[in-house]
């Protein structure tokens, strides 16, 4: 895939700003629907460039957020600015910045994938020939070119998935909401998404990513926000929240499965911790809270004669760390929100 898809804006659309000011501040974000309050007092300091991941199972307020930060629902309590633009008061502002795409494709499935693209394209100020070389230019990078003539319905989820975020880059926004944008995707095709991202990262556009998939975080994002029951619960790179867990995790398979037990005995002696007996009849699992102790496991192992089919010391997972944080795994998505009004088509930028 090609990864060009930046572009010269038309006159008269927005121009860059400064890298000073944040892509995104919010403070005290509150969003209620009847009786159920979505958002609690959600608080972001996002800066200009890269992925920034917004982690959460359904319900736990993570669509809301995004379309209060869109201006396409109004906060009940809280401010926000998205690049010093306040979201109530200069939702203009804030409109000519942003991009949204959401967890389904908004597009005319009767239409063939260039002619979404075409028809957005003069929509937002391009001249005729201006259109049709931008919609070239992003069903190459999309890798939609062969598809182009098809309409939209034919696409499989993937293809519908990628024309629908070029649709949101017709013109090139500062800062692009990505909401759940795999959600029900194949692996090839989630790969796929997760190329267009990258690439619109290389063409300095700032992307908010929400998502429950905890590999999609790890893979994409230079800093993650935890979003549980409405309110972020922690915040840092996947490095730094992986750390706050505390510890690592020891695997080991003995090559006698025999010798199990005296290998759970040595190493509880040395490491000082429980350790587990997996269902696999020759694998040992220990927490330890750095290398040294795993080093001084293995020298020991070796001692006693206890042979090895396999020793790995990991960093706990993104699971591992959704778990300590919220004392549940990630795909217990729980209910999810109440969802907001369909948003006018003319509110997609």
């Amino acid at each position: 895939m090609t990864a060009y898809v930046g572009d010269t804006v038309p006159a008269g659309d927005q121009a860059a700003g400064g890298g000073d000011v944040p892509a995104i501040e919010a403070t005290g974000l509150v969003k209620r629907f009847g009786a159920t309050t979505a958002v609690a007092g959600v608080d972001l300091c996002i800066p200009q460039g890269g992925v920034h991941g917004f982690l959460g199972p359904n319900g736990a307020g993570k669509t809301t957020t995004i379309r209060m930060l869109a201006t396409l629902v109004p906060p009940d309590g809280g401010r926000a600015r998205v690049f010093g633009h306040d979201v109530v008061t200069d939702a203009d502002a804030v409109r000519a910045r942003v991009s949204l795409t959401g967890q389904f494709a908004s597009l005319d499935e009767d239409l063939t994938g260039a002619e979404n693209l075409l028809l957005l394209a003069r929509l937002l100020g391009y001249s005729r020939a201006a259109a049709r070389q931008r919609t070239d230019q992003l069903l190459s990078a999309f890798g939609l070119t062969e598809a182009a003539g098809k309409q939209v319905k034919q696409y499989s989820g993937g293809m519908r998935r990628r024309v629908d975020i070029a649709a949101s880059i017709v013109v090139r926004p500062d800062l692009v909401f990505l909401d759940e944008p795999t959600t029900g995707l194949d692996p090839r095709s989630r790969n796929q998404v997760w190329d267009v991202v990258r690439a619109l990262v290389r063409g300095g556009t700032t992307v908010l990513l929400t998502t429950q998939y905890l590999d999609e975080a790890d893979q994409l994002a230079d800093r993650i926000s935890v979003i549980d029951a409405g309110r972020v619960i922690a915040e840092g790179s996947p490095g730094q929240l992986k750390a706050s867990v505390g510890s690592g995790t020891l695997h080991v398979r003995v090559l006698d499965p025999a010798r199990r037990g005296t290998a759970r005995e040595l190493l509880e002696r040395v490491l000082g911790v429980p350790v587990a007996e997996d269902g696999d009849p020759a694998a040992l699992t220990a927490r330890v809270p750095e290398a040294g102790p795993a080093a001084r496991a293995l020298t020991a192992l070796e001692g006693a004669g206890i042979e090895l089919a396999q020793f790995a010391l990991g960093q706990p997972s993104l699971d591992e760390v959704f778990l300590a944080l919220t004392g549940r795994p990630a795909e217990d998505a729980g209910p999810p929100a109440p969802a907001p009004p369909a948003p006018d088509p003319e509110d997609r930028r």
